[in-house]
């Protein structure tokens, strides 16, 4: 097992209303998975992407990595884990405004200690594949939302890490850039076995996804299996 959740509980209080985000969500995450969260806004998505992150602590509830448990880990330990084994697609992109497209997408491959000719040999191809080639060199303002969004697509897969988590990661772009952003990190799933966990309303997304876990008012209320999962390391129709 790769990721698995039990009994996870957020509650947000704020002028007198109690909103129960997530109540009581169990969820496991095989290596090789390539899955969606689907539901309403408000329904919890995006607090139980932040939770499986480590970037939320749950009321109760918890959840384990490769088998360990993030509650018994400190702070350093925390965040070593999610620059090593987890990638990160946020709503907000989360782009360091004074970096180059290029240096965001190396950024966490310098803090990982990766030579500069490495980094520079990876993030390249991967900012082609997103269709930023040409934009390398320019700033966060000087992209537009889309771009900005693909630039931190290509930041979160360049690492190759264990797992990605991506919040709304086809948000702002077109149906053609969405299925070549899908396409490839399909292609990373079946190849190189990436984990890769969705949030989305985009049918587009759902339908790429093998897995669709349905929740409602904090609550997992459906968990569809769409198609098998490619062994890791397998291409798909091998």
């Amino acid at each position: 097992m790769l990721l698995e959740a039990r009994g996870l509980r957020k509650v947000y209080e704020g002028r007198g209303v109690v909103t129960h985000a997530l109540d009581g969500v169990d969820l496991d995450v095989q290596e090789g998975e390539f899955a969606a969260l689907a539901g309403p806004s408000g329904s919890g998505k995006t607090t139980l992407l932040n939770m499986l992150g480590a970037l939320y602590v749950p009321d109760a509830g918890r959840v384990a990595l490769d088998g360990q448990a993030y509650a018994d880990l400190d702070a350093g330990q925390l965040a070593d884990l999610r620059l090593h084994k987890l990638g990160f697609v946020f709503q907000a992109y989360n782009l360091i405004p004074v970096f180059s497209a290029r240096e965001n997408v190396e950024f966490v491959m310098e803090l990982q200690g990766v030579e500069t000719q490495v980094r520079r040999a990876r993030a390249q191809p991967v900012l082609s594949e997103v269709g930023l080639e040409r934009l390398g060199e320019k700033r966060p303002l000087e992209l537009s939302g889309g771009q900005q969004q693909r630039v931190a697509v290509a930041r979160a897969i360049v690492s190759r890490p264990r797992l990605v988590l991506a919040d709304e990661p086809t948000a702002n772009l077109d149906s053609k850039t969405a299925g070549r952003l899908l396409d490839l990190m399909g292609r990373l799933n079946a190849e190189h076995g990436v984990t890769f966990l969705f949030s989305t309303h985009d049918p587009l997304v759902m339908e790429a996804a093998r897995r669709i876990v349905r929740l409602q008012d904090g609550c997992v209320v459906a968990d569809e299996v769409t198609a098998p999962t490619a062994e890791p390391g397998t291409p798909e129709g091998a």
